[in-house]
């Protein structure tokens, strides 16, 4: 009677459970395979209640038809792009998936009615769904924890299901209990499926094929054979009979389980499965998508110091072929540097001794190195000639060279743990040499950004000073002036004011300057203003350039004011007259001429000379290239590149039109 109540619960949770998923906004495929499947198992716990005699060979086929929904439901979960149930049952994977419940629902029909093979079936597809999981589980990636109670939820029943007829091939019979709990189980088990359809938003699983799936599926299949084998003991034990007979089966099962459990802990257990599977299974002793993908990632983590980026790269060797110490050296000047370590105590003079020994051999051949093999295989390092009693006190196994620029560089010396280390065949030294080739681009590129990052600062620095002495040239030609001048007006009130005026302008000039020095900025921030051209040019013109002839003239046809930095635009101003006044003999002429462009977007500042000139080669090569001039040790050669930055920086642009021995037209246009 209490299993009946157990079925009759199960029946209606599951009816409400299928109306639930009814109700769920969710499309694909899979869902309707997931309505099936419900609905198939709500019918499975009905089934007492249709027939009055319920023999067990009924209880199995309503089991066959459960599973194969339920299989048919995880067909579809192995990828994510099924449109409809013909793409599902187009795969050849599909039908070996549900061809188990199929024979089990055809056996009666074939003339094979005994029970014992029901029962086989019935466990083999048990397995079979656990077996399925754990390639689902392990390929959902981020859909793991959405995915955990629906896998939770079939494993706990396959489990069960696998106690159930495993102990029924024991002793030939299905034990009533299990068939009384099974309604209870089933209940119970309904908010882990709840739970599951509330989670998933995409129950598809892309799935490929990758050793550890391989080496998980295999250890399961292992352990469901090893289990039938004992159970097929079991089995006759109670056919051979005798009072004893119970009681050994519950040793069997004991030691059974004891013995299976010890093997699955055991790591060698668990290495040599993995081998055997590489070697038979496998064209590759390596995963090299996965294995690429990780070091990948590893070399992909954030570094601020060099240290952390010989760290990384010693990382990145060791995580490839899993090796759990080791550290890198550079080779330089006739001795071993360590630049990172991982777990290695520091070399003692014996390892240094071996270690510069395969140095020099490492100048002459880009061999990797596997000191196991050395020991007992010297012939095959040619030309190696190394100390042996000092060889065999080395703690290290494989000792890779790194080279750059065709030079060596430094080696990668590593050891991994005990019963664990890695012969060096031709894949692994293959795989090596990929991974060094990796590893050191990542390692010199890194230096090389860390110096190119160094270099760009004292290039800021240089360049910064370039600007402050030429500016420190301008401010000599001023104090120049003044000295000039002072002999003939020194007792002109008006001449003294000015000059006081011009030493304080020289003054702030100077502190700006050293300021600019100290604090190592080549920009300082600017002072932004309205300014009128004009008045800027003639002050520029009047107290800057009234030493060099021809004195320019300023004309004026339409103006309006501007924003810049005044000083910095007289700094522009001077460095082009100036240059103009150079080009131009002292009878020639030059014209400043102020105007607004057509569409009075800019102010137009044109500077025309009658000079020497310029070919369209130099203007297109020479003329805004920094530190070039044609002045000599007298010129510095960033006046044209100051101003062609200056205006770029302000929005504007630098025009020249030149032709030799006809003079110069240089426009700047400075939006309004």
């Amino acid at each position: 009677m209490l299993a009946v109540v157990g079925y009759a619960v199960s029946a209606i949770g599951y009816a409400f459970l299928l109306l639930l998923i009814l109700t769920v906004r969710k499309s694909g495929l899979a869902k309707y395979l997931l309505v099936l499947a419900t609905a198939a198992t709500s019918v499975w716990s009905g089934v007492p209640f249709f027939f009055a005699e319920l023999s067990i060979e009924k209880i199995i086929f309503f089991d066959n038809v459960k599973n194969l929904f339920w299989l048919l439901f995880l067909a579809s979960c192995l990828k994510d792009n099924f449109k409809n149930i013909q793409q599902v049952l187009a795969r050849k994977e599909t039908w070996l998936i549900v061809s188990l419940p199929l024979f089990g629902m055809l056996i009666p029909y074939l003339g094979h009615s005994l029970e014992s093979w029901q029962y086989l079936i019935q466990t083999t597809i048990a397995l079979e769904f656990l077996v399925l999981l754990e390639v689902i589980y392990r390929q959902s990636g981020d859909n793991r924890w959405a995915l955990k109670p629906l896998i939770l939820y079939l494993a706990v029943i396959s489990i069960f299901d696998f106690l159930t007829f495993a102990n029924a091939l024991m002793i030939d019979q299905v034990h009533v209990y299990y068939l009384s709990s099974r309604g209870f189980i089933y209940a119970a088990l309904i908010p882990l499926l709840v739970l599951a359809i509330r989670r998933v938003k995409n129950w598809g699983v892309e799935i490929y094929i990758s050793r550890d799936i391989v080496l998980h599926s295999t250890l399961l299949l292992v352990a469901g054979g090893y289990l039938l084998f004992m159970a097929l003991v079991g089995y006759v034990v109670k056919y051979i009979g005798g009072e004893w007979d119970t009681s050994i089966q519950v040793v069997l099962i004991f030691l059974s389980l004891t013995l299976l459990l010890a093997l699955f802990m055991s790591t060698s257990f668990r290495t040599r499965i993995k081998v055997f599977i590489t070697k038979h299974f496998f064209a590759n002793q390596f995963d090299y998508r996965h294995e690429w993908v990780k070091l990948t990632e590893c070399l992909e983590s954030p570094q601020t110091e060099i240290n952390e980026i010989n760290l990384t790269a010693l990382r990145g060797f060791l995580q490839a072929i899993e090796y759990q110490s080791g550290c890198l050296l550079r080779y330089q000047h006739g001795e071993l540097i360590k630049l990172a370590d991982v777990d290695h105590s520091d070399l003692n003079d014996d390892e240094k001794t071996v270690l510069l020994t395969l140095s020099e051999f490492f100048k002459q051949k880009a061999w990797i190195i596997d000191l196991t093999e050395l020991r007992t295989h010297p012939h095959n390092y040619e030309g190696l000639k190394i100390n042996h009693a000092l060889l065999n006190q080395a703690r290290f196994q494989i000792i890779v060279p790194l080279y750059k620029d065709n030079e060596f560089w430094g080696m990668a010396v590593m050891l991994g743990a005990q019963h664990a280390t890695k012969k060096l065949n031709w894949e692994l030294r293959d795989y090596i040499n990929a991974v060094t080739a990796q590893v050191s681009n990542f390692l010199f590129h890194q230096q090389a950004a860390k110096e190119l990052a160094e270099n760009a600062q004292f290039a800021a620095f240089t360049r910064m000073s370039a600007f402050v002495l030429h500016d420190l040239k301008n401010v000599l030609a001023q104090i120049d002036l003044i000295l000039c001048n002072a002999e003939q007006h020194k007792n002109n009130p008006e001449f003294i004011e000015d000059t006081f005026e011009t030493l304080h302008h020289t003054k702030a000039r100077m502190e700006k300057m050293l300021s600019q020095l100290t604090e190592k900025h080549s920009n300082v921030a600017s002072s932004e203003s309205l300014v009128l051209l004009s008045q800027c040019i003639e002050q520029v013109v009047q107290q800057r350039c009234a030493t060099l002839y021809p004195t320019p003239n300023v004309s004026v046809n339409n103006e309006t004011e501007v924003v810049l930095d005044k000083e910095k635009f007289a700094n522009v101003m001077y460095h082009l007259i100036s240059n103009a006044q150079q080009a131009t003999r002292d009878d020639g002429q030059i014209d400043v001429i102020l105007d607004k462009s057509d569409n009075e977007k800019y102010m137009l500042v044109r500077i025309v000379d009658n000079g020497c000139g310029m070919s369209e080669a130099f203007i297109q090569t020479r003329l805004f290239k920094p530190f070039d001039t044609t002045k000599g040790n007298a010129g510095m050669g960033i006046g044209a590149f100051d101003a062609k930055m200056f205006l770029d920086k302000i929005g504007g642009q630098l025009s020249v039109e030149s032709e030799e021995g006809q003079g110069s037209t240089f426009t700047l246009r400075i939006p309004i």
